[in-house]
């Protein structure tokens, strides 16, 4: 998966996924400690103290349910010894651990889950760490928007085909369109879903909207409980048209659907969020 990348106190740094679980190179970390120490240096140093062991065992035991115990626990006695010494490819290959590893070719370098990666931030400078949990929430909230945004984009495609299907079948043939015109019909027919869920055309929201007009549409800006009820909408309209309902009455039954469904989805969502706040 490519990597993406977040900006921490002007320092790049690298952010993986593996697995859905996200992990960070902390050797973009030890570009933020000054000294002539190189990344493999300071990593090295931090993975011999027996409290780093200590964190990283217990990670590995949590997560891991083939870590090799036997071999952490040799690690761990050796630990603080000034003979001692622990690379993170001899840590992950001896103990079978997934939550440090080292990468070559791009983006190379020394990845940690993101809880150990915090950690080893903490070793580097308690302000960076704050600074790093910053950015790496922003970009999973970012994240979060461009996975809500193909929610809406799946909620509304199929049942789309769905609607069109119904007013090409239904509707075009009888009242003798002409080709080039179809569009038309197609149009009028999403506005009365438009007016029955946003209480607006999508020609009103433009003209409200010149700006946002240029790039983009009223369906754009839907919450997902809009956008759910309007793909619900879609089958029902189809359904209507071909029972053979003339527009007017099937609006007025898409729009007492529409309020009806919303204020389930809406008074669901705000119960929710009551109950989250008294957790």
């Amino acid at each position: 998966m490519k990597n993406k990348i977040i900006e921490v106190q002007n320092i790049e740094v690298n952010v993986t996924s593996i697995n859905n679980n996200d992990y960070i190179c902390i050797s973009d970390f030890t570009k933020f400690k000054e000294g002539k120490s190189t990344s493999d240096d300071v990593i090295r140093n931090w993975l011999r103290n027996r409290i780093t062991l200590e964190f990283l065992g217990t990670w590995e035991s949590i997560y891991n349910p083939n870590f090799n115990s036997v071999e952490f626990d040799g690690f761990k006695n050796q630990a603080g010894l000034h003979t001692f010494t622990l690379s993170v490819t001899e840590w992950s290959n001896k103990t079978n651990a997934i939550g440090i590893y080292s990468k070559r070719g791009k983006y190379g370098g020394t990845y940690a889950h993101k809880d150990i990666a915090f950690e080893f931030a903490s070793a580097i400078s308690p302000v960076f760490k704050l600074y790093l949990i910053k950015e790496f929430e922003r970009l999973k909230e970012l994240e979060n928007q461009n996975r809500e945004w193909d929610v809406k984009r799946i909620l509304t495609k199929n049942n789309y085909l769905i609607h069109t299907d119904a007013i090409k079948n239904y509707i075009l043939p009888d009242n003798n369109y002409y080709k080039d015109k179809e569009w038309l019909k197609y149009a009028e027919e999403a506005d009365i879903l438009n007016v029955a869920v946003f209480n607006t055309t999508a020609k009103k929201w433009r003209e409200l909207n010149p700006n946002l007009a240029k790039t983009s549409n009223v369906r754009d800006y839907a919450t997902i409980n809009e956008l759910t009820v309007l793909s619900n909408l879609e089958s029902h309209n189809a359904e209507l048209i071909k029972e053979g309902k003339i527009k007017e009455e099937r609006f007025e039954i898409l729009n007492s659907i529409a309020k009806y469904q919303l204020d389930i989805l809406n008074n669901a969502e705000k119960i929710k969020l009551l109950e989250n706040k008294n957790d």
